[in-house]
């Protein structure tokens, strides 16, 4: 996948410009770099993942495509635990959630960190069995039990995009 094909993953969300973001597992920033292209300059970008190294990479490839780091703030540690981070309208999960067997518990945990109806977007490979790579991906048949038991409301399929390794993405959008 390339940037537009990222990008058209996360453009049926129908963002509204601006607002306060977080990008969860964010790694070097594939995602979020679509999400500062859907969401605009305005935008509060805060990105999360474990890996400082990559989120080094996030930050200079930001600044070289941007100008400027001035809307992306960096958060290094497990998103799956708590953060010190604003009320968010919005986050998303690009193919971070598939490293987590109690997805549930890892769902009430982004919920919290949401405004009221706040956005959940959800990008993952849509089958229910992975690999030693991609340990516990879900479809989106499965996110959607998921979403539900979690308390989101009723998640809407947004766009899919082929896979060479496990068949197809999605994405999904979840309101708090």
């Amino acid at each position: 996948m390339d940037h537009h094909d990222h990008v058209n993953l996360i453009k049926p969300a129908n963002l509204d410009e601006g607002g306060s973001w977080a990008d969860l597992g964010a790694g070097s920033g594939a995602f979020t770099f679509a999400l500062r292209e859907v969401a605009g300059s305005t935008a509060s970008i805060h990105v999360v993942d474990k890996d400082r190294s990559s989120l080094s990479q996030l930050e200079r490839e930001f600044q070289s495509r941007f100008g400027s780091i001035e809307n992306l703030h960096i958060h290094t540690g497990d998103f799956s635990r708590p953060l010190d981070l604003p009320p968010l309208d919005g986050v998303i999960a690009a193919n971070s959630l598939h490293y987590f067997k109690n997805k549930v518990k890892v769902l009430q945990h982004i919920k919290s960190l949401l405004k009221p109806g706040g956005k959940l977007i959800v990008i993952e490979y849509n089958v229910d069995s992975g690999n030693p790579w991609v340990p516990y991906p879900f479809s989106f048949p499965t996110f959607r039990k998921l979403a539900l038991d979690s308390g989101f409301a009723e998640p809407r399929l947004l766009a899919t995009h082929p896979s060479r390794f496990l068949r197809e993405f999605y994405s999904a959008l979840n309101h708090s």
